[in-house]
């Protein structure tokens, strides 16, 4: 079989006046949002090789760290999170023209904000933010009755700080295969991670009103500085990707839920790896490290993970 050749990578000059820290494209993948270390946040049209420049978004006082787009049911709603210990949501009232419509207050966060990532959106308008003051919140909107934020259980994450928080996907494991599970409510999970060295799963408690840990995943030997969980299409198997200072990625994977997690480790880099995503069916795996390499990894038949491309 004639593997195609993948298509070269396209770069472009974002303008900002200091280093990019996130890019996100939106549910469409056809805008692109960057941000910086400058304190803006831009926003571009993309289509094939061509990117457009649309709008600026000012208003954070500190490098912005991470961005993350709502599920365009809720409009064209981006968050942005930074070191000035703050998290903005914007929503795009007319064409490329942006509004806040959220600022977390002072008080919700004493340190930077590292991570943030909306929910899917079965659970509503929803907003999960880590932060190195150890805590992680969960801020959402009410109909009717507007913002709300809340730390209940999430109040010591991860004591030394938190570097990262994914949302489960709303999709019962199994969906696909079973009815039970398909007749299921949306999960409500979140997986976390720190400079504890530990990457955290919580589940929701609706009868208590808050969140509890599920299962502590222990692996990394240094700070763990990603934890995404992947989409799931209704597979019977929760499966989440860490990468740490270590160099270490891992795969965790979980058959059921309440059953035990499974490590597997990908590939030791031998330097720092910063991130990594899944695409959108969560079969590719992408891990951007500190030789300023992004590869590619698929799972094998057998169970183990090949590298498929590498881009510099």
């Amino acid at each position: 079989m004639t593997v195609p050749a993948a298509s070269a990578p396209v770069t472009f000059d974002s303008a900002h006046t200091d280093m990019v820290h996130d890019a996100q494209l939106d549910y469409y993948g056809k805008r692109l949002a960057t941000c910086s270390s400058d304190r803006t946040i831009k926003i571009f049209n993309v289509i094939g090789e061509t990117q457009v420049h649309l709008a600026d978004l000012v208003g954070h006082e500190g490098p912005v760290w991470q961005i993350s787009w709502a599920h365009p049911k809720f409009g064209s709603v981006l968050a942005s999170s930074s070191f000035d210990r703050s998290v903005i949501i914007w929503k795009e009232t007319q064409e490329n023209v942006w509004e806040k419509i959220y600022v977390s207050p002072p008080t919700l966060h004493e340190s930077s904000i590292n991570s943030i990532s909306f929910a899917p959106q079965e659970l509503g308008l929803q907003l999960a933010c880590g932060s190195s003051d150890g805590s992680i919140s969960i801020i959402q909107h009410v109909p009717g009755t507007g913002w709300e934020a809340s730390k209940k259980g999430l109040e010591r994450a991860h004591p030394i700080g938190c570097t990262s928080v994914s949302w489960a996907p709303a999709s019962q494991p199994g969906s696909l295969v079973s009815q039970v599970a398909a007749g299921s409510a949306p999960a409500k999970r979140l997986v976390s991670a720190g400079c504890d060295n530990a990457v955290k799963v919580w589940g929701f408690n609706e009868a208590a009103k808050e969140w509890k840990v599920e299962q502590v995943l222990e692996g990394h030997s240094d700070w763990v500085r990603d934890a995404a969980w992947a989409p799931n299409v209704g597979l019977p198997m929760n499966t989440i990707a860490s990468c740490g200072q270590d160099g270490q990625v891992f795969a965790w994977t979980q058959n059921e839920a309440g059953s035990p997690w499974k490590k597997l480790l990908i590939m030791d880099f031998k330097v720092p790896v910063w991130r990594v995503s899944w695409s959108v069916t969560g079969n590719i795996l992408a891990v951007s490290d500190g030789n300023h390499t992004v590869t590619l990894w698929k799972e094998q038949l057998d169970g183990t993970w090949a590298q498929i491309q590498s881009v510099q």
